[in-house]
């Protein structure tokens, strides 16, 4: 391979949520019938050559995750579940990825089926769990100016969860 496909492809809707540390996007290869196998193997490309050490999946099911192994980038499985199960879920998802930024040098994209408001009320709720946002509502405008989408009722209730269970880290 030549020039840019190369160097893979970005994934789609990928956005930094902290800068050259943590980042999100749909889910690499694309969701569900739109998923093509070529455009994963791009996007993995894409990651490894941009420094991704782990990726989170919140998918329910194990999708992509062999693909993972083959590209060698080491990942996780936390689904997010359903509405009732979220509370004890997002405890451990902010813990997984907190515990790998701990480490300087580590790169993360953490995906979801599509990237809508699930995956960007987590995120959100990841900012409210490290303490570097106080607030819920400042939490969702940061999350909306930094991917360009209004956050829907479910991303906000997953804000709402976060705060509510106090999921915060330990200080």
């Amino acid at each position: 391979m030549r020039g840019r496909w190369a160097q893979g492809l970005e994934p789609r809707y990928f956005s930094w949520i902290i800068k050259d540390r943590l980042a999100a996007s749909e889910r690499p290869g694309g969701f569900a019938r739109n998923h093509r196998k070529v455009r994963r193997q791009e996007e993995l490309i894409w990651l490894a050559g941009h420094g991704f050490t782990h990726v989170l999946s919140l998918l329910d099911s194990t999708h992509n995750l062999h693909a993972y192994e083959e590209a060698e980038i080491a990942y996780e499985h936390e689904p997010l579940g359903r509405h009732d199960e979220m509370g004890e879920r997002l405890g451990t998802i902010y813990s997984t990825i907190a515990g790998w930024l701990d480490h300087p040098l580590e790169r993360v994209l953490v995906h979801h089926e599509e990237f809508g408001d699930r995956i960007l009320g987590v995120m959100a709720g990841y900012l409210l769990y490290t303490g570097l946002v106080s607030e819920g509502p400042h939490a969702i405008v940061i999350m909306e100016r930094i991917t360009g989408r209004q956050l829907g009722s479910i991303g906000r209730e997953i804000v709402a969860v976060t705060l509510d269970e106090k999921i915060l880290r330990a200080t």
